[in-house]
């Protein structure tokens, strides 16, 4: 028999449970012992759906209240010595103030994992980094699982990657030095975990798909030969790309298993069957875990058939990654279009895919016949759709003249322009975009999906919210103002909603990070903009001020990564047709009197390919894209991006090409490091560095904000330099944003006066661009 398993579930229910316990914890309407009473239900839950659906053994750890990378900092006591806070004797109050700072300390930095849209907490690592194990909270969840009779594998982030995704805080230093204290410490973890009857030990190392220093490729033999030792068998897990490059290396340590992508990199599975050793397991990600789309379960048989025959009971079938970045089921669906939900494959059916191809490796074809069967219909339904296909899309797209993605004229030359009409001051302050989503608009928004507000009514009400936005940015004398977003229920659904080609789930959610969930469309077919999507919103803002207003897009590249995508064309193609979409759409803006207009690409180094091989195809399209969404506007039109939570110090010469006026990133918690790339490298264009964490409650003091701009000032010309926070204000709440935007206008005031007189300029600086 073989054997299926997972490397990993999704935490936040079907119902975005774990966000409600979050959030009620956070605001005080639920205690502790509620919280993690809930929590512990909702993961029962998920283990015995996995039971149910013939998953043979479930991963445990992979649970978490925050995030898996701070859980795993605990797990080795590797907390930053900033926050005095002990791993073994962590209450609930220090463990979400990593995660969400307090008064006194910023919380851990945010950044994406990997290539996903999931942010994980960035581990800090300083020459006087000491580590202890610390299994109790692993041993916890062996135990729950072990009493429901469940076979749980604990998951572990590796050690490697565990140092990899940390970043260096203080004097610089090789963090590889400390790998020998923190292997020792794994080994401590995994004897606790036999001790407590853990038969396998899952050991995550997806950095091993990135192009690593050999230094570290080196590190991976001496780090398991060590944890080889471990009276645990230890399968490592290896996902998002390939790693057939260390196919020998990875063969020969005493490992009792592998874990394979085969979705992300099916041709890597021929390499290592060539010299796999007897005996030993090879787990087949063969079911997509990243997105939506059934699997070709006749293809699958026949690649897995003849390894079947080789390998026996130690080929192991699971999803290419954790099944995280899925949502759950979509039997919830019931609005979708029958003809697309018959194309996809939750979680839930995931598991039953898998089943199938286990039934049909160990009983042969004629016992899955219907389910291959219905495989099969969905595949042809799906490829003969006249929903996917729309000439004139193509046609558009042929039509294209060379250059057609290209300002008129450079930056300097549009500059000036800008700046003719917009008269705006040094260090001009905005803001992102979205402003607090208030009870007030939620409840607007249910009542007219449900039809229980008409679509006059529903506008009005989105008005009244967008006036109040006006006024109030005005009195805190913000000098471009937003709309705030108040009629958007997301950034990438917003835009899908009304694109062709898109659709929507009711129930579709993802986790982002903590309690932020995400519903991402889901990108079947050609787009199209049909009608204008901002216009009358961004026009009514603009009517309500003297000041200027900016029209807010979500970029190409956004949302192609941010949704889940088509499998049927290039990647690059189905982001030059959102482009042209959005270029209609940036066109009217531009036409209707918006002269600023922001197309945020936060997701733009989220989409980089994890081997650097891959960079520079990726990099031309996706540049290509962005300036595409763009083209054609006058030079006195300002073309704003924003871009969070990643780092940009490796494609800043493709930021460049995006030919932006301004730029905003998010710095804040990284205490303006991530600037630090932009000053070296010379930026050329302006840019905004965030000096506000909108993804805390935490509220930056003036001394604060002041101590970020005048490092800001070091390295940016004032003359080039916006102020702004992080990102957008839309999970926030209006009193804590209107304290931190005072503050934040009051400093840039006093430097801007500071400026003009020619006090307080760092050494070698002036105001000019």
């Amino acid at each position: 028999m073989t054997t299926i398993h997972l490397l990993g579930f999704g935490r936040i229910g079907a119902r975005r449970e774990l966000k409600t316990l979050l959030e009620d914890y956070w605001h005080g309407r639920i205690d502790a012992t509620a919280l993690h009473t809930g929590s512990r239900q909702l993961r029962q839950r998920h283990w015995l759906l996995q039971k149910g659906a013939g998953v043979d053994i479930s991963p445990v750890g992979d649970f978490a209240l925050y995030d898996h990378v701070l859980d795993a900092q605990i797990l080795v006591g590797a907390l930053p010595e900033r926050f005095g806070l002990n791993a073994a004797q962590l209450d609930n109050e220090g463990y979400f103030a990593l995660a969400r700072g307090t008064a006194e300390q910023p919380a851990l930095e945010m950044t994406k994992w990997f290539d996903t849209n999931y942010h994980y907490l960035v581990p800090e690592w300083s020459v006087d980094t000491c580590f202890s194990a610390n299994p109790a909270p692993l041993l916890e969840a062996l135990q729950a699982a072990q009493g429901l009779g469940m076979r749980a594998k604990p998951v572990l982030v590796g050690p490697l990657t565990l140092l990899w995704l940390g970043k260096v805080r203080g004097a610089p230093f090789d963090r590889l030095s400390l790998l020998p204290a923190l292997v020792e410490t794994y080994a401590s973890l995994l004897q606790a975990l036999a001790a407590a009857g853990a038969d396998w030990v899952q050991i995550d190392e997806p950095i091993l798909a990135l192009d690593l220093p050999g230094a570290w490729l080196a590190a991976l033999d001496t780090c398991y030969r060590r944890l080889a030792q471990a009276p645990v068998r230890l399968l490592l897990a290896t996902y998002f790309g390939s790693v057939a490059s260390h196919a020998a290396r990875l063969a020969a340590l005493p490992l009792a298993g592998l874990h394979l992508d085969l979705v992300r990199a099916p041709e890597q599975l021929e390499t290592f069957l060539e010299h796999w050793p007897a005996g030993r397991v090879l787990s087949a990600g063969v079911v997509d875990g990243r997105n939506v789309w059934r699997a070709d379960l006749e293809h699958w048989l026949d690649r897995l058939e003849p390894v079947y025959g080789q390998l026996g009971e130690t080929l192991w079938l699971a999803p290419s990654c954790s099944l995280l970045h899925c949502p759950l089921d979509v039997a919830q669906e019931t609005r979708l279009s029958q003809d697309v939900k018959l194309w996809l494959a939750f979680s839930v059916q995931k598991l039953n895919e898998l089943k199938t191809l286990k039934r049909g490796l160990e009983q042969g074809r004629d016992a899955v016949a219907s389910e291959l069967a219905g495989s099969r219909f969905a595949r042809q339904l799906r490829s003969s759709s006249p929903l996917i296909h729309r000439p004139e899309v193509a046609a558009r797209l042929k039509a294209l003249p060379a250059g057609s993605d290209r300002r008129a004229n450079p930056y300097p030359v549009r500059a000036a322009r800008q700046a003719a009409w917009m008269k705006l001051p040094l260090l001009p302050t905005t803001t992102i975009g979205s402003f607090p989503q208030t009870p007030a608009i939620r409840s607007a928004r249910a009542a007219f999906r449900k039809g229980e507000l008409d679509q006059s009514a529903y506008e009005q009400r989105m008005r009244a919210e967008i006036e109040t936005a006006i006024r109030r940015q005005e009195a805190l004398g913000l000098d471009v103002l937003v709309h705030g977003e108040a009629e958007r229920n997301d950034m990438v659904e917003y835009f899908g909603e009304q694109l062709s080609g898109f659709a929507f789930t009711e129930h579709g959610w993802v986790q982002s990070y903590g309690s932020r969930c995400v519903k991402p469309p889901i990108l079947y077919g050609d787009v199209a903009r049909p009608a204008p999507m901002t216009v009358a919103w961004s026009v009514y803002a603009q009517s309500l001020t003297s000041r200027p207003v900016k029209g807010m897009l979500t970029g190409p590249v956004t949302l192609l990564q941010w949704s889940f995508v088509r499998d049927d064309l290039p990647r690059s193609l189905v982001c030059r047709q959102i482009a042209l979409a959005l270029n209609d759409e940036v066109l009217d803006l531009e036409n209707a009197g918006i002269r600023i207009i922001q197309i945020d690409e936060p997701a733009l180094r989220e989409g980089l390919p994890l081997s650097r091989a891959l960079w520079a195809d990726y990099l031309d399209w996706a540049g290509q894209a962005f300036r595409l969404a763009s083209a054609g506007v006058d030079d006195a039109t300002q073309i704003h991006t924003h871009m969070c939570y990643a780092e940009f110090g490796d494609i800043l010469p493709a930021i460049v090409r995006l030919d932006a006026d301004v730029i905003t990133i998010e710095t804040s918690r990284s205490d303006m490091a991530l600037l630090d790339d932009f000053g070296s490298f010379a930026y050329p264009n302006a840019i905004g560095p965030g000096v506000y964490d909108i993804h805390s409650p935490r509220i930056p003091q003036e001394a604060e904000i002041t101590r970020l701009l005048e490092r800001a000032l070091e390295t940016v010309p004032a003359a080039r330099l916006w102020v702004n926070p992080d990102c957008g204000l839309k999970t926030r709440q209006w009193p804590e944003v209107e304290t931190a935007l005072g503050n934040m206008v009051r400093v840039a005031h006093r430097l801007r006066a500071r400026l003009a007189e020619g006090r307080g300029l760092p050494a070698g600086q002036n105001v000019c661009p």
